[in-house]
């Protein structure tokens, strides 16, 4: 029979207090820093940035002046420096952000021996790993309700600061209602155990205005399988509820089905919007599904014009 355990607030949330956060901090967010760049490592050419010249404010590059070009465009203090003359050009920006959020709920701190690591680790490695690539590659990425999007190097530190931070953590398991712009994507990192309809409704919430989105459910090998016999205890983390079972075994069938159905509304909620729905157990390595999931961006994107 599988063991499992809930990891404490302490450990689930870093930085409850300043002391706390600064423990956290140093013992678990470098270590998961590190594995997200591992993983970001293996993205690389999952998908295809838009770095060139065009109207932005960013600065790209310098190249040098081309004959009938507007002598405005030249950059004189480049081009003081040697016997050549330079432009300034700037990085296209197109109207288009990804807008990221991690569930750091209770019900993420759950983790058994049959994974290599709790929900809310794989959750934070994921996701700060797919931020990582997406602003490789040229675009804006920001944290739902508390981050505007932005390309900066570094962002897997920037967010894990964000993580770290006792001002900002957030105890929901349901990502902001709130409508992102037609050409902006969604990517939330969930177990998705909130009632289905809660997360139709959050959903078309999002994509009122056309935005697409992608929904990646993070669970562990025991809540797909249900491997226990004979008496148990259940405990719902997030109410605080316990529920002591005669027979797990012949319990675990009707849970099972009840799973089956609430990813089957899950996946028609996501479909109905254009979003895709991705499942990815822990005992799985996170390079796998995170090159999954890039592949799916792209594939929407193709299918969007070029958006």
């Amino acid at each position: 029979m599988a063991r499992v355990r809930v990891l404490s607030e302490t450990q689930r949330l870093p930085g409850r207090t300043v002391t706390l956060a600064a423990q956290d901090l140093a013992a678990r967010l470098p270590r998961l820093v590190l594995e997200a760049r591992r993983v970001a490592g293996t993205l690389a050419h999952g998908i295809h940035g838009r770095r060139r010249a065009g109207p932005g404010e960013t600065f790209w590059q310098f190249r040098p002046f081309s004959s009938g070009e507007p002598a405005s465009r030249i950059d004189w203090r480049r081009s003081g420096r040697d016997d050549r003359l330079y432009v300034r050009e700037r990085e296209w920006e197109a109207a288009h952000s990804v807008h990221l959020w991690i569930d750091r709920s209770a019900s993420m701190a759950f983790g058994s021996e049959l994974a290599m690591v709790p929900k809310c680790d794989r959750a934070v490695v994921l996701g700060l790993a797919l931020a990582e690539s997406f602003v490789e590659a040229g675009e804006r990425v920001g944290m739902m309700g508390q981050a505007p999007p932005r390309a900066v190097r570094r962002i897997a530190e920037r967010f894990a600061e964000i993580l770290a931070d006792p001002r900002g953590i957030n105890l929901t398991d349901m990502p902001p209602r709130t409508a992102l712009a037609p050409h902006d994507e969604a990517l939330i990192v969930s177990d998705c155990l909130s009632p289905a309809e809660e997360w139709d409704a959050c959903i078309e919430a999002i994509a009122a205005r056309g935005a697409r989105g992608h929904v990646l459910m993070i669970v562990d090998p025991v809540e797909e399988s249900f491997p226990f016999a004979g008496q148990a205890m259940l405990e719902d983390p997030e109410a605080g509820l316990r529920l002591r079972v005669g027979d797990a075994a012949s319990w675990g069938a009707q849970y099972r089905t009840r799973i089956a159905r609430h990813r089957d509304a899950l996946e028609a909620a996501t479909r109905r919007r254009g979003w895709t729905l991705t499942i990815h157990r822990t005992d799985r390595p996170a390079s796998e599904v995170a090159l999954r999931l890039m592949a799916l961006v792209q594939a929407a994107r193709s299918g969007m014009g070029g958006r």
